[in-house]
């Protein structure tokens, strides 16, 4: 569902005489509400359930998708608003239902640890797959199978309720006064969790700069370029890095986790400064972007895996979700900067974007510094 609006969103909008000015609004709504209400449903899932959060996710989809059939239009401002808020939840809300399930069920820490790059994987050949199908859907004729995209996605999204709605468990809705007063002492006290919100932060932040950077960038100067076969290559790439997670955790040289963070990111970030600041031929960009989402198939999980450690389950949700919001109000600043005033440039942007991996080698560094894990780890390591 994530990866089907995607393939022929601007066309799309450009076919329906949408301006690029309006294009540009459409993603600073889509900033400001992942701000405002992104930052409010992790703590809200902790609160009345995860199950319920996953539905309003399919639901947020359905309704988009059965808009653009009924309108035969792109409600761009409603569409901007849902599907931000659904990506939001994307971002927390299958991975903390996840880990609760797995600490319910009493499985060990090794399986947790392959779900999460399994996770990642996953979720890169289905957003591959998703390309497949609605240009497969979409055919020869635009026009004439334009909203097939939006019907599959549609029939997608009631799979899934129905799924979710029949086999899922969820526990009981947490005390708001308990969770309170657990979310200031375990969140807003605790130093180590803050370097790792920071390092999350960071990582969403070039990760959103990038999707949103990379085709300008490989098209400068008029260069032609087949932008959808370079996608699947950044893809799976990001793939190929998330299966390095377990070589790196449990190979034949084990390192700790910070370690591989602190390489992860290093890495990353200078290739984000040579993109930033040194023209490159075709190639050697192709090159360096799927170095970089090598990189962040190998953060995601790590990251995950550090949250385990750190983060108590009840606490998961509400931990992403705010570490989140300094990345969303940081995209929100430059699309603003960028796409209205004009003061920044592309490249100023994709340099943030290296000095905030930068920063969050050194959290992780700093993390690393600071002994000991989490008392809140209570998986059965047997």
């Amino acid at each position: 569902m994530e990866g089907m609006w995607s393939v022929f969103g601007e066309y799309e909008m450009a076919y329906f005489g949408v301006s690029k000015d309006q294009m540009v609004s459409s993603l600073i709504v889509a900033s400001a509400s992942a701000l405002i209400l992104g930052t409010c449903l992790g703590i809200l899932s902790d609160l009345i359930g995860r199950k319920k959060i996953c539905l309003m996710f399919c639901v947020l989809h359905l309704f988009v998708a059965v808009c653009k059939r009924l309108f035969s239009y792109p409600i761009i401002w409603l569409a901007s608003v849902c599907l931000s808020v659904s990506s939001s939840v994307f971002l927390f809300g299958f991975e903390t239902w996840m880990v609760a399930q797995h600490d319910k069920l009493g499985h060990r820490l090794d399986s947790l640890n392959e779900m999460f790059w399994l996770m990642t994987f996953v979720e890169s050949a289905s957003l591959i797959g998703s390309q497949v199908v609605a240009n497969w859907l979409l055919g020869n004729d635009f026009e004439k199978n334009m909203f097939s995209p939006s019907t599959a996605t549609a029939l997608l999204a009631v799979v899934t309720i129905v799924f979710i709605a029949r086999e899922w468990r969820e526990s009981s809705p947490a005390n708001f006064k308990d969770y309170w007063t657990s979310l200031n002492t375990h969140i807003f006290f605790d130093k180590r969790i803050w370097l790792l919100g920071w390092a999350q932060s960071c990582v969403q932040f070039s990760v959103a700069a990038f999707w949103i950077l990379w085709a300008p960038t490989i098209v400068a100067d008029g260069r032609e370029v087949n932008l959808g076969m370079i996608y699947p290559c950044l893809l799976g790439a990001k793939m190929l890095g998330s299966t390095t997670f377990p070589w790196f955790i449990n190979g034949p040289l084990p390192l700790r986790t910070e370690d591989c963070l602190v390489y992860a990111f290093v890495i990353a970030g200078i290739v984000l400064s040579i993109v930033a600041y040194d023209y490159q031929e075709i190639g050697i960009l192709v090159g360096l972007f799927c170095l970089f989402h090598v990189c962040i198939g190998l953060v995601l999980p790590s990251l995950a895996r550090l949250r385990t450690l750190y983060v108590p389950n009840e606490l998961r949700g509400g931990m992403i979700s705010l570490s989140l919001a300094p990345a969303n109000a940081a995209i929100l600043l430059c699309l603003i900067l960028r796409g209205y005033s004009g003061i920044i440039e592309n490249s100023t942007i994709i340099a943030f974007g290296a000095i905030g991996l930068f920063s969050a080698a050194a959290c992780m560094h700093l993390l690393k510094q600071s002994g000991k894990h989490s008392p809140h780890q209570n998986f059965h390591k047997h």
